[in-house]
């Protein structure tokens, strides 16, 4: 089979990408409690960026060659041994584990507890953008916010593909929402729910009359003092794109050594934070089939439209998608079909 993969990592974007190349590679085999998926479509993130920079090699090291991809949707092919709930034929999406990405190869051995039936009415490059950033949100809401009804979150930075995925699922957890984002994408996020929406351009968020219980940060470390300003005491700011910190090493069980780095960066954030009796914390999402049910639940019955890029990306055109993803502004998430 044919499968996108690095032999090392590049901390330089450009040349990083360049030297991504398709080849032939083993089709991969349905282990014990695996379902081998025959690829049909799969997301291009940023995540893809982080790791052939060498982005994520503090929280996932790999061997080399690795196979790209993080996120699919396709058919099963194969099933293996120990697994129920999947027969051959059926349309499941995934984001896979950690320690197992490979969604950008024409097959993929996905352990059965990651994945999930597709959404019906969906086509498959629709729905292999739900799944990376449904199930950011849901863990950022209930495995680490630890969210209950009546209260608030805002997303600065909400407008693109989390944004929508994400308040659609805060509505169904009864929160309300704040986004900011740029004009273009008001109607659109206000239609999914959001009970407030700030054009960045005209309204700084942090001058204006805002008091949330929790911030989802999708811009970075740049924003954390804007993000924290607006938290009322008692509240936590959740990362994206931020540091590393104490509670993520913890949660994530990493090694000693990894723990004690991260608590060292994270330490400024975390101790501001404090400071203001606040809680500051991180999030990497975890492949998780169940919680992706959770999500497939919510995008039918909000009828959660993805917004994926329309550019047409077949798996040799793997460096053009990701160099779209790395600069080249997307309107939407960009797919490579096969």
């Amino acid at each position: 089979m044919r499968a996108a993969q690095i032999g090392h990592y590049e901390k330089d974007t450009t040349t990083a990408i360049s030297e991504v190349e398709v080849h032939e590679t083993p089709l991969p085999e349905a282990g014990t409690g695996d379902v081998l998926v025959r690829v049909k479509a799969a997301a291009v993130n940023p995540l893809e960026i982080l790791t052939i920079t060498g982005g994520v090699k503090l929280i996932q090291d790999y061997p080399m060659p690795v196979t790209l991809g993080n996120e699919l949707a396709g058919v099963v092919e194969q099933v293996g041994s120990g697994v129920s709930g999947f027969e051959p034929g059926d349309r499941v999406y995934a984001r896979t584990p950690i320690d197992r990405p490979g969604a950008l190869a024409e097959y993929a051995a996905v352990p059965a507890d990651a994945l999930a039936p597709m959404p019906e009415g969906y086509d498959f490059a629709e729905a292999a953008t739900i799944p990376l950033t449904g199930l950011t949100a849901w863990q950022a809401f209930i495995e680490i916010l630890a969210v209950k009804p009546g209260q608030s979150v805002l997303i600065p930075g909400g407008s693109g593909s989390f944004g929508r995925m994400a308040v659609p699922i805060a509505k169904e957890l009864g929160l309300e929402v704040v986004v900011t984002g740029g004009e273009r994408a008001r109607e659109e996020i206000l239609a999914l729910g959001a009970d407030r929406y700030l054009d960045y351009r005209k309204e700084d968020y942090w001058r204006s009359d805002i008091m949330v219980d929790y911030v989802i940060d999708a811009l970075g470390p740049g924003e954390f003092d804007r993000e924290l300003s607006v938290i009322k005491p008692g509240g936590a700011l959740l990362s994206l794109r931020g540091v590393p910190n104490k509670a993520f090493a913890k949660r994530m069980r990493l090694p000693f050594l990894k723990r004690a780095l991260f608590s060292l960066a994270g330490s400024k954030f975390d101790g501001k934070a404090r400071s203001e009796a606040k809680r500051y914390d991180f999030i990497f999402v975890h492949a998780d089939g169940e919680q992706l049910r959770r999500v497939t639940d919510i995008v039918k019955r909000r009828e959660v439209k993805p917004s994926v890029d329309p550019h047409e990306f077949g798996l040799d055109d793997i460096r053009e998608a990701l160099k779209l993803v790395a600069d080249g502004h997307p309107s939407g998430k960009v797919v490579v079909r096969f």
